[in-house]
């Protein structure tokens, strides 16, 4: 089994670090008015790999909340995952080149796979997929629409072109902690090559123990926003009940 990485969300609107509830703008909970703020409390908290959203990038189909992603890759030095607006190579070679690790398109990936095929072979390990899906279905323009192609359809295009990682997210359970759908994002792992990360829903210590289960090994990880935001995801506990399945292996 490769190493199980638990990535804590900050996502972006308005500069602040927000949660939304199921990807609606309109529902969204600010937790931090300051996300490089944000950034080192969960270095400080031991976690290994950010995830980080620009919201309304994702909507205007451009960065929007550059100066708040520049100001925490300044910050801290664990590796930082970007979504959210980035649709064409100058976009991906910039953020590359600010410091971000890798970066996950998700609409483009949708709308233009050859744009996504080509910054993988370009940059390869730094470019992941977000496929964002709703009953199966992927949504689009910071899930506003939703397209008539599945999950595993649109994986499939990328099996041979480098790319890092598939950050999948049910969105109907997104911010509303009812924990992850892992039975959909395994049946993806085990069809596809590519890593798959698990997200939307992390509520407790369970979705954690279920992501280390051997029925989870295809698993590269999962993305934990609201349940670390509100207290019901203890860190620490997390990150040892990680580190002691390390161990075992």
């Amino acid at each position: 089994m490769e190493a199980v990485i638990l990535f804590p969300a900050i996502d972006l609107k308005n500069g602040q670090c927000v949660r939304l509830e199921q990807g609606d703008m309109t529902r969204a909970t600010v937790f931090n008015l300051d996300p490089a703020d944000q950034a080192r409390a969960f270095a400080a908290q031991g976690f290994e790999y950010l995830h980080v959203v620009d919201l309304d990038g994702a909507f205007a189909g451009q960065p929007m909340n550059a100066h708040a992603v520049e100001a925490m890759l300044k910050t801290i030095t664990m590796p930082v995952q970007l979504g959210g607006g980035i649709r064409d190579l100058g976009t991906v070679e910039a953020w590359l080149s600010k410091g971000v690790a890798r970066v996950i398109i998700g609409t483009a990936a949708v709308r233009d796979p050859e744009f996504v095929k080509n910054a993988a072979r370009k940059f390869p390990g730094r470019v992941a997929v977000g496929l964002d899906a709703r009953d199966g279905k992927v949504a689009v323009q910071g899930w506003a629409e939703t397209s008539e192609v599945t999950v595993l359809d649109i994986a499939r295009r990328f099996e041979d072109a480098g790319v890092a990682a598939i950050i999948f997210t049910d969105i109907a359970r997104d911010g509303l902690l009812q924990g992850l759908n892992l039975d959909a994002t395994i049946a993806l792992a085990e069809r596809i090559s590519i890593p798959v990360i698990a997200s939307g829903g992390l509520a407790s210590i369970d979705d954690v123990r279920a992501l280390l289960a051997p029925r989870a090994k295809k698993l590269a990880g999962a993305i934990a926003g609201r349940a670390l935001y509100d207290g019901r995801l203890d860190p620490a506990t997390a990150l040892a009940l990680i580190r002691d399945a390390r161990a075992a292996v």
